[in-house]
């Protein structure tokens, strides 16, 4: 057991978070009763721009750090963010963990190689999908009115590390949190803070992990309560159907491209659109990799499915227009109509005969389909 002279101190900088012995701490959070803990001056400053979001506002304890933005739906940012939650050190960590930068993804993407995985690789690959399914199922019995997004997201990080895994959206191109969290008209790569989950509000949850060296990613949309509209159980329920749609084409021999013809098709025939910015990736040795897997129809993506490949399917469908933009947080990205959007997202492995979901759900997976209101 640590004595309170050999606790470990941990530089509170989203840039950096090294262990270290300085006792420089930011004077705002010291009045807010906050302990942050920064490396040097010049950490510091350089950390503050990101640093600050943790800072109650002196008018109110909850407030909006965007009031001049115009918002296209009723969802608002909700701040302060809570402070960067920590990863014990025994806990093998990808490299944008020290600095928010992925460089060993930034070198293979030139490469524009897909990865073709042997069976010791596989194995691990699996098992980092079991313990996400786990970790997701966990954070989705947790999903009711009154709970807030901030409270999600520490579900899911501490289920993460009591896996002896990392949480791979932790400090990704500073990301400040442990899981996306996308409420209502938000498309994808919402931020965890002080949002309170409402009845009738529908709600994704994206989670990632790191385990012995390779990620796992999946994502489902929950409903929140009972009360859901005609409009939401329509949009959630077309999204399920168009990634179940997708991985039914999956096999060796399959083209890429052609998931999101079949995507598309079953998406208008139920009048939503399909979200064209954000695609499905290759996924295990790196967060993100190729192939690209674009959702929409007509796409020009390259590649032919072969044994061993490992990927996601991930569409986004909307309510309204496929079209969105993003926050001032420059990670959060809404509906442009400020309508519903939902989505869904598996780990898939090409096998000799087909496509293994590594991310499966289960008999006790919370969630799950809702009968369409006529």
């Amino acid at each position: 057991m640590l004595t309170v002279s050999e606790t470990k101190v941990y530089c509170s900088g989203l840039q950096c978070g090294k262990e270290t012995s300085s006792s420089l701490k930011c004077p705002i959070c010291l009045k807010a009763g906050i302990e942050s803990t920064f490396c040097n001056e010049s950490c510091y400053r350089n950390n503050y721009k990101a640093h600050k979001t943790v800072h109650p506002s002196e008018k109110e304890e909850v407030y909006d750090p965007f009031p001049n933005f115009k918002y296209t739906g009723q969802l608002r940012a909700s701040y302060p963010l809570t402070p960067k939650r920590y990863v014990p050190d025994e806990i093998a960590k990808p490299d944008w963990a020290a600095n928010g930068l992925p460089i060993s993804e930034q070198r293979n993407d030139r490469l524009n190689k897909i990865v073709v995985y042997n069976k010791d690789a596989i194995k691990k690959i699996r098992k980092a999908c079991i313990l996400a399914r786990e970790v997701l199922d966990i954070a989705a019995a947790a999903v009711r009115p009154g709970v807030t997004t901030d409270e999600l997201d520490e579900i899911v990080h501490n289920a993460t590390i009591a896996r002896k895994a990392y949480p791979s959206p932790l400090n990704y191109y500073n990301f400040p949190k442990s899981v996306c969290t996308s409420v209502n008209e938000v498309v994808c790569h919402g931020i965890p803070d002080k949002t309170v989950l409402k009845e009738g509000d529908i709600v994704n949850l994206d989670v990632s992990l790191y385990y012995q060296g390779y990620h796992a990613d999946l994502n489902e949309t929950y409903y929140v309560g009972e009360n859901v509209s005609k409009a939401a159980i329509n949009t959630v329920e077309t999204a399920r159907e168009c990634l179940k749609t997708a991985i039914k084409q999956c096999k060796p021999g399959a083209t890429f491209q052609e998931l999101g013809d079949h995507i598309e098709k079953h998406a208008s025939e139920n009048k939503c659109s399909v979200v064209r910015t954000y695609c499905g990736h290759g996924v295990g040795q790196y967060f993100h990799c190729a192939p690209d897997i674009p959702h929409y129809a007509k796409n020009k993506t390259p590649g032919v499915m072969k044994p061993g490949m490992v990927f996601t399917i991930e569409p986004m469908i909307n309510e309204g227009t496929w079209k969105d933009i993003s926050w001032p947080d420059d990670w959060t990205a809404v509906t442009q109509d400020g309508k519903l959007s939902a989505q869904f997202e598996h780990t898939l492995l090409v096998t000799e005969n087909g496509v293994e979901i590594l991310t499966a759900r289960n008999k006790k997976s919370p969630g799950g389909p809702r009968q369409r209101i006529k």
